[in-house]
């Protein structure tokens, strides 16, 4: 069986665009920065002649002073904006960095969405042309914001322009509109003008016009392996959304629930149409010839697209062969739920993450040109890592931070995307005088980013995503020694066998850190080492194990009856919320790692899901009998009202002020029960003796009370509307029946009784064995329609091929997939070749 490196594929794209970025300013998205991140891009960037690589959303013009020090000898003249977004959504950001620097005058673009996604696109006003619509709207635009500018004062520091299609009023009062410098000061820097002086009085004079490149770049997206990749949380793919609101939907992020019902070609969602794009052009940029074979009504509908999309030049070209599995996520929604055995699962669900850039993009959606038929963007979180690196600057005696901290701090932030190491820094601000001051804290906090899948040639996510918590862990202790050894330096640690400690692991790091050279050198195992230093502490791992617990808990209980099942589940709502109400009442935390009542609504899921699995006659108003929902219910709506303070969600929304109100009022009765005394005496007793008959706040509380029995009805009507959710991830499979007894006959394919495989794995090996999936759809190429409808008269028919005979297999799963599934899939492939030996 053959492979595809993502990794290699995605730094060869880069590598075929090397003209265009020699000698230009290099602008990444927030989708792009993400995915390049990943591979290492940025060092490969700046080997090919960028002189700089900067943010699209934060352009500014100083970005022209980042090749100071660099061999350019000439002002900057062209720019290169790499963008994961609809032109229309990147185009003011892109009118910015133009205006910032006045001696542009060429500008490339490219986008991971082609011309025919662009105009499929509900939102963008672009038609099928829309690569040449846009280097001709651009260049309007661009000249009359300059013209603008030469009319407007020359003491004005910046314009406002709503002329565009592209703009809207919400432009006007953003951040975003701000700060857009045009015409012949651009570049702001006085010692820049005079270093380029001659340089830019020709240029000023000759005016040229700007001229402008837009071409596709599909090659977008963020491998966390060589074998398995995810789409960049901030790209417009992600973001668009997988479902119209109807009720087979579970929310815009998820495909809709299979019925088997026909979707209308009106209805086909934006995420659909642009996933189909991507994957029809990845298989092109990879020379692959695709049989597509669809699981789900979704991925039936990509499956489709995707064939209508081939021709014939598209089959006959010298291509390697490939199967394309494509399934729709809400066919198994329990793996992502559960909390596996995948030490890089586990990082990734551990560690925070940095918050969203691409949030004004929904902002300034085109509001000029409102439609009906526009849908809700989906948020994803993304997948930039923020890993605490001050920690390996903390010393024994932490009453002091020397300047050895500083010094360790400027070299890290140096070389953190340098290529080059061994160069003296000697540009960066002294930090000595800053050692007490907090500001340092916030230079620290800046150092994260995403784990790096490919490190000087290292793949070190690669190795960890078929390693579970304990292994993942040795795994890095061995590269943390045979860095040690590199440095020549001793550990009390090094060559012990054994299982690892976190204490262990930090001695370590702090080891091969104190050098400044050797912190550089290291930092990809220094980055991973911290990041499973963070996800192994507490309250991290004790909350990790108590999921699983409470998991492995409903899945034995699951297999008995919905009664005791739904006895389970009050439990843990009970727990939670005894464990909230005793962190709220207390400063101690000796309850972290017990699970929150948001962590039991989870589990509550699970539990759904599982009851609909093995009670599937039940469905009719829910898996469970009606006495025990109802119990359920009632526990909810109490837990909500018992501590409304700590509950934040969505189904919530609306009561936000009602909650807050009411937990201000319990707050203030502790607050008067802890400051009364225990008993009153006999004189306080005849004090109010004639005040018995006093009504005057009586009315108030009749008022307080219709106030909380208001709430609670309006709270239950909520959580009514939360089970009717669950109602339908319970009854998943009994929407399309022949799916549904397709999916249950893969449990033949569960080799541990005592541990759960997900979808993809069962399949995968029913597949690789050659047997018949009930719902699998054969997508038949533009040469099999062809055989079918003409030659297949004359007996020259081309018969079904089979997923697992491809040189190639390529499974994309419509929604999202989690590491634990990627290392199943590597486990089934791997047994399923351990067989073919064995039986050979």
């Amino acid at each position: 069986m053959g492979s595809v490196d993502l990794i290699a594929s995605c730094r060869d794209s880069i590598c075929q665009i090397g003209d265009e970025i020699a000698d230009a300013i290099v602008y990444v998205d927030a989708g792009t920065l993400e995915a390049f991140q990943f591979i290492g891009a940025f060092p490969l960037l700046l080997e090919l002649g960028a002189r700089a690589v900067c943010s699209l959303e934060n352009a500014s013009p100083l970005d022209a002073v980042a090749d100071w020090h660099s061999t350019f000898s000439h002002p900057v003249r062209k720019i290169v904006v790499l963008t994961s977004r609809l032109l229309s959504d990147a185009h003011r950001y892109i009118l910015r960095c133009l205006g910032n620097h006045g001696t542009v005058s060429h500008c490339t673009v490219l986008t991971a969405i082609s011309e025919i996604g662009h105009s499929a696109y509900v939102d963008s006003p672009l038609g099928p042309d829309a690569f040449q619509e846009y280097e001709t709207l651009l260049v309007q635009d661009h000249e009359e914001l300059f013209k603008k500018c030469e009319k407007s004062n020359k003491h004005k520091d910046s314009i406002s322009y709503t002329g565009s299609d592209f703009t809207s009023d919400v432009d006007k009062d953003s951040e975003w509109g701000s700060g857009v410098h045009y015409g012949s000061n651009s570049e702001s820097s006085p010692t820049k003008r005079n270093l380029f002086d001659g340089d830019l009085g020709q240029l000023e004079a000759s005016r040229k016009k700007l001229s402008v490149t837009v071409s596709h770049f599909p090659m977008i997206f963020s491998p966390i392996s060589s074998r398995a990749f995810v789409l960049p949380s901030e790209g417009i793919i992600a973001d668009s959304c997988l479902s119209n609101e109807h009720g087979d939907s579970l929310g815009p992020g998820l495909p809709s629930i299979s019925t088997g019902k026909p979707f209308d070609s009106d209805e086909v969602p934006p995420g659909v149409t642009l996933t189909a794009q991507f994957l029809y052009h990845l298989a092109n940029k990879m020379d692959l010839k695709l049989d597509i074979f669809s699981l789900g009504d979704t991925s039936k509908i990509i499956g489709k697209l995707m064939m209508d999309m081939s021709s014939l030049y598209d089959v006959g070209r010298n291509k390697r062969s490939a199967g394309l599995l494509i399934i729709d996520r809400t066919l198994d929604l329990l793996t992502p739920c559960f909390h596996g055995d995948s030490f890089l699962d586990r990082m990734l669900s551990s560690l925070p993450r940095k918050g969203r850039m691409s949030s004004s993009y929904s902002m300034a959606k085109n509001t000029q040109t409102p439609s009906k038929h526009s849908h809700a963007a989906v948020r994803r979180v993304p997948l930039d890592i923020k890993v605490p690196f001050e920690t390996v600057f903390k010393k024994e005696e932490p009453k002091s931070r020397t300047s050895m901290v500083s010094e360790g701090i400027i070299s890290f932030m140096s070389g953190w995307n340098s290529a080059e190491v061994d160069s003296e820094v000697t540009w960066l601000p002294d930090y000595s005088e800053k050692a007490h001051d907090d500001r340092l804290g916030s230079e620290l906090g800046t150092l994260n980013g995403s784990l790096l899948s490919n490190y000087a040639g290292v793949r070190y996510l690669e190795a960890l995503l078929d390693r579970g918590a304990k292994d993942g862990l040795m795994l890095i202790k061995k590269w943390l020694i045979e860095a040690l050894q590199h440095e020549k330096l001793s550990s009390a640690s090094k060559g012990r066998q054994g299982a690892s400690s976190v204490s262990e692991i930090h001695s370590m790091v702090q080891i091969l850190s104190r050098d400044q050279m050797s912190l550089l050198r290291n930092r990809g195992v220094i980055q991973l080492a911290l990041a499973a230093e963070m996800t192994l502490q507490e309250p991290q791992s004790s909350h990790w194990d108590a999921f699983t617990s409470a998991e492995r808990i409903l899945s034995v209980t699951s297999a008995e009856t919905t009664q005791s099942l739904a006895s389970e589940l009050r439990d843990f709502i009970n727990t939670s919320t005894s464990v909230d109400s005793h962190k709220q009442a207390t400063t101690m935390e000796s309850s972290h790692g017990l699970l929150s009542f948001q962590d039991v609504l989870l589990l509550t899921i699970i539990g759904y899901i599982l009851a609909g699995e093995n009670f599937p006659t039940s469905i009719a108003g829910g898996p469970f009998s009606w006495e025990d929902e109802r119990s359920l219910k009632d526990v909810v709506v109490d837990s909500i009202l018992e501590r409304p303070s700590s509950v934040k969600l969505r189904f919530l929304h609306g009561l936000d002020n009602e909650l807050e109100a009411k937990a201000k009022s319990k707050d203030v009765e502790i607050n008067n029960k802890d400051s009364t005394g225990p008993a009153s005496n006999t004189d306080d007793f005849d004090d109010e003796w004639g005040n018995w008959d006093d009504n005057d706040n009586a009315d108030d509380q009749k008022e307080e009370a219709y106030g909380e029995m208001q709430l609670k009805l309006e709270v239950r009507d909520r959580v009514d509307q939360l089970f009717k959710f669950f109602h339908k991830l319970s009854s998943m499979r009994l929407r399309n029946h022949a799916l549904g007894e397709g999916l249950a006959a893969l449990s033949r394919f569960e080799t541990d009784s005592y541990s759960r495989k997900g979808l993809l794995y069962k399949l995968l090996l029913a597949l690789l064995s050659r047997y018949d999936i009930p719902g699998l759809e054969y997508h038949s190429s533009a040469v099999g329609r062809l055989f079918k409808s003409g030659l297949g008269r004359f007996g020259l028919g081309q018969s079904k091929p089979s997923f697992g005979d491809q040189s190639v297999l390529i499974i994309f799963v419509v929604g999202g997939i989690n590491t634990v599934e990627v290392r199943e899939v590597m486990k089934a492939i791997s047994e399923r070749a351990m067989q073919a030996v064995s039986n050979s």
